[in-house]
């Protein structure tokens, strides 16, 4: 059976673990290696922020972890510990978008609608929070999920990682609707 949590400090090495799984495996074909390896480097990470504000799910099932992701109140839009600054003010729900962030999945549980559970958790929260809109920087490999979560592009653009490697991403919009969705 599956179970939807928040995350806490203890599930930081599975976390990280998984995250590094996702992007290997569920990278290819969007990215190149030397992409994925750079990512994980510079940017994809845990962010124990996220964690320690209560907005970081996991779902579990008999293996382990399967899934992560999350939503946040404050400025940075991606990036884990490694790829922010100390600072990381809280934004205000009545001008700006809360944020999506960091969702990955186990390659085993891939496409088994995990990620869309968390997505819905994250949704609520965020509206019970006061925002009204949803902003994300998405990786290659997620856009085809957040455009099916009713997303919409605003930009796309690569990050330029301190080891000369690009990495295209997209910044999407959406707003929260008033069922929740």
């Amino acid at each position: 059976m599956e179970k939807l949590r928040p995350a806490t400090r203890d599930d930081i090495p599975a976390i990280a673990a998984l995250i590094a799984s996702s992007v290997r495996v569920l990278s290819r074909g969007f990215y190149s290696e030397a992409q994925s390896e750079s990512a994980l480097r510079y940017v994809f990470g845990v962010d124990s922020q996220l964690i320690a504000d209560g907005s970081y799910y996991v779902i579990e099932d008999a293996e382990g972890l399967a899934a992560v992701g999350g939503w946040s109140r404050r400025v940075h839009l991606y990036g884990g510990d490694q790829a922010k600054g100390a600072e990381d003010p809280p934004v205000d729900p009545t001008t700006e978008a809360a944020r999506i962030r960091a969702f990955f999945v186990a390659p085993r549980a891939a496409r088994r609608g995990m990620a869309r559970r968390i997505y819905e958790e994250c949704v609520a929260a965020a509206k019970n929070a006061g925002f009204s809109r949803l902003e994300l920087v998405a990786t290659m490999p997620g856009v085809p999920l957040y455009r099916a979560l009713g997303f919409e592009m605003a930009e796309e653009y690569a990050l330029s990682l301190p080891d000369g490697t690009d990495l295209p991403v997209a910044r999407m919009l959406r707003p929260i609707g008033p069922d929740r969705s």
